[in-house]
């Protein structure tokens, strides 16, 4: 199948592009960002002797002439009014921004007023684990935020046995590509180098998309704090959530039953680290109680699990294929 990747000069958008190279099902036929007129090796110097494809000017209607599916690495509301376009065309479209990852009154309340209401409702969220049927067949995939990923599938095998009239806490932390390519003082040396801080305590927009995701998959109302924090790192993130059980229950259990069918989720047996999961899809999660105090965590990479190669394991579920074909398996270690 041929496809195109709209927004390749950001981290997710190169990513993309060194998954989709050696994919043995996707073909890659359009390249493109908002100003086009270069080669992408002088858009990714990395991709030297790897690529050799000219980036264009990202149009719709040349995108359908061309392929089947479209990867839109954009920002929020530029990506939104793109995907109508190409859905419109007969595209089939994965979102990697946050335009359709949220219910409409959701979406405008932290976010803007939304251009393509109509295909809202037509959009599938983009977590296999607990989408999977509903993702087969998609034309439209909203693929979710990279805290959103690794809090609700730490999250989620729980929710029925915590006391949700108690406080959830969900403590993560990220390395500096996920505040993207963009220069901001908060990312540069000076600042991040040898340092750590929280931003957007309780306030943050992935916030809402995991309240949001709880109540829709398992139709409990609860009240999650959330606090990010910018590690100085390249890559990686690492979530805690605590809350509170209102039993004794097996917790190990409960997490392997919770995934052991799942081919990118992975069970320790012990508290999980950024480097295992970095350059790949895999979530790891490990959990323990004290008494009825719970602790789960899980570590994922932010520009692959949380954006990339879970945007290519969405289209291979999309297009009929096995969802592990052309998925990094093998981690940046050491």
């Amino acid at each position: 199948m041929n496809v195109a990747i709209i927004g390749a000069s950001g981290y997710t958008g190169l990513e993309l592009i060194k998954i989709l190279i050696n994919h043995p099902k996707f073909d890659i036929t359009y390249i493109a960002n908002s100003t086009g007129e270069q080669n992408v090796q002088e858009l990714h110097p990395c991709l030297k002797d790897v690529v050799n494809a000219e980036v264009q000017k990202a149009d719709a209607k040349e995108v359908s002439k061309v392929a089947d599916l479209a990867f839109l690495a954009l920002p929020h509301k530029t990506s939104m009014s793109f995907a109508k376009e190409l859905l419109e065309l007969g595209v089939k479209v994965v979102d990697l921004s946050a335009d359709y990852r949220l219910e409409l009154e959701t979406y405008e309340k932290h976010y803007c007023p939304h251009e393509d209401k109509e295909h809202i409702k037509d959009s599938v969220y983009g977590l296999p684990e607990y989408y999977k049927d509903e993702l087969k067949g998609a034309s439209l995939v909203a693929n979710p935020g990279c805290f959103p990923t690794a809090a609700l599938l730490a999250l989620l095998p729980f929710i029925d046995y915590i006391d949700t009239n108690a406080q959830i806490f969900i403590d993560a932390k990220t390395g500096m590509s996920g505040a993207g390519k963009g220069l901001k003082e908060v990312t540069h040396f000076g600042h991040l180098n040898e340092n750590c801080h929280a931003y957007n305590p309780f306030k943050h927009r992935h916030m809402p998309e995991i309240e949001e995701k709880v109540k829709l998959l398992k139709n409990v109302d609860c009240q999650i704090n959330f606090v990010p924090h910018l590690l100085p790192i390249t890559r990686g993130m690492l979530v805690s959530v605590f809350a509170t059980l209102k039993d004794d229950v097996d917790v190990e259990k409960i997490l392997e039953d919770s995934y052991k069918n799942s081919k990118f989720v992975r069970v320790r047996k012990e508290v999980v680290d950024l480097k295992s999961t970095a350059g790949t899809n895999f979530c790891d999660i490990f959990v323990a109680k004290n008494g009825k105090a719970l602790f789960v965590n899980s570590s994922i990479d932010n520009l692959l699990r949380g954006a990339s190669s879970q945007a290519v394991v969405n289209a291979n579920l999309m297009c009929g294929f096995e969802e592990d074909e052309g998925i990094p398996k093998i981690a940046y270690v050491p």
